[in-house]
């Protein structure tokens, strides 16, 4: 686990959804440092209770709440410093089936947590978003694209409080997530359902989502999105892994599960991006991770686009990106068209190609089979 210099120590910290896969591991990791107290704010009461039994610590404090309702939200933030807000829903079926539900909770919620957290005077609010808001062609990504611009926009105003996005992608066997059900499909003798054999998708461990959230919120000036640097993977390979390693562990012959091709679901992409072609522009590339500080955009006031070399002969975000491996030659250019803002001689130029599931080189079977090791999810001893 990466330290953070003493960024927790005696800190009132809040999460949101604080019993869900991203907010219990955060949980757990502020309970190795010296914080002052954690709030688990959460509705879900089951949830509370298992992670109070597993934890058995003096500085969590369990609040049952939702995120839809302002005044109790104003009771929880009292005295807070931090604030990661976690809580969404986020299950793509269900938010396409229940838009109006995803709204309430992904977007009015978002800003009941922003205004809170404002009154309450905390000092530093970070916003747990997806790859899904990144062109979004469902419910759910574009209720997580407008709850991203809430957050940005939310320093508008004589207000203490920091805010600051984080997204990434796919987390390794999260709750609802595709490995727990491959694994349930697995354990029944099959058939193990697959969307399409091309679908790609990023992925990273629960560790190393929670260390970019707490990254984050220790280095954050207000105003950013951090991206992680992420592999991408096929699903179909995920799938035949699963397959070959927990078969035998079920008492089933891998030969005998066989996978079945069911279609992309309504409101799902066949790859997903993590960051637009258009956002590149206000980019900062580090080792493990992308900032982007994007432009601020009021009425009469646009921050403008710079993509010439400035007059010190200086490179454009999308110059710098040329060369770099997570934007590297072998990948095909994003599709769609090309903004007003941009020059096509500019995006040409600089080399663009987009970072996209689809542009990555994959993890091979033997990588997914050390990923799913590290995780827990397949056993140690099989080989």
């Amino acid at each position: 686990m990466e330290t953070f210099n003493n960024a927790f120590n005696d800190k009132d910290i809040l999460i949101t959804g604080g019993c869900g896969s991203i907010g219990s591991e955060i949980t757990r990791q502020l309970t190795k440092y010296d914080v002052k107290r954690i709030r688990v704010f959460d509705q879900d009461e089951s949830g509370q209770f298992r992670l109070g039994q597993e934890l058995k610590s003096d500085k969590i404090r369990s609040l049952i709440g939702n995120v839809r309702d302002k005044k109790r939200l104003m009771m929880a933030m009292k005295g807070v410093d931090i604030v990661f807000h976690a809580a969404a829903l986020k299950h793509v079926p269900l938010c396409e089936y229940n838009p109006f539900e995803a709204v309430k909770t992904n977007v009015l919620g978002t800003q009941n947590v922003i205004e809170a957290a404002r009154e309450s005077d905390v000092g530093r609010f970070i916003f747990i978003s997806t790859d899904k808001a990144v062109g979004p062609v469902n419910v759910m990504g574009a209720t997580k694209l407008l709850s991203e611009r809430l957050v940005l926009n939310a320093p508008f105003g004589d207000f203490k409080t920091k805010f600051a996005c984080v997204r990434f992608g796919n987390v390794v066997n999260s709750n609802g997530s595709v490995i727990p059900t491959f694994r349930e499909q697995i354990k029944a003798g099959g058939p193990v359902t697959v969307t399409s054999r091309k679908m790609t998708r990023f992925f990273m461990s629960i560790s190393d989502a929670v260390n970019l959230v707490l990254k984050a919120a220790e280095i954050m000036n207000g105003r950013e999105i951090f991206i992680l640097k992420m592999k991408s993977l096929r699903i179909i390979n995920v799938a035949e892994v699963m397959i070959e390693e927990l078969a035998p562990v079920y008492n089933h012959s891998a030969s005998d599960i066989r996978v079945e091709y069911v279609g992309i679901r309504p409101g799902e992409k066949l790859h997903e991006s993590l960051m637009t072609r258009e956002e590149t522009r206000d980019v900062e590339e580090r080792e493990d991770m992308f900032i982007l500080r994007p432009k601020i955009n009021i009425p009469h006031f646009i921050e403008r686009l710079s993509f010439r070399q400035s007059e010190t002969g200086g490179k454009t975000n999308l110059e710098k990106m040329r060369g770099n491996r997570s934007f590297s030659e072998q990948t095909r250019p994003v599709t769609g068209g090309v903004s007003e803002h941009f020059d096509k001689e500019t995006l040409s130029a600089a080399g663009f190609k987009g970072y996209n599931s689809r542009n990555m080189t994959p993890l091979s079977k033997s990588e997914i089979k050390s990923l799913l090791r590290r995780e827990g999810i397949i056993p140690e001893n099989l080989e």
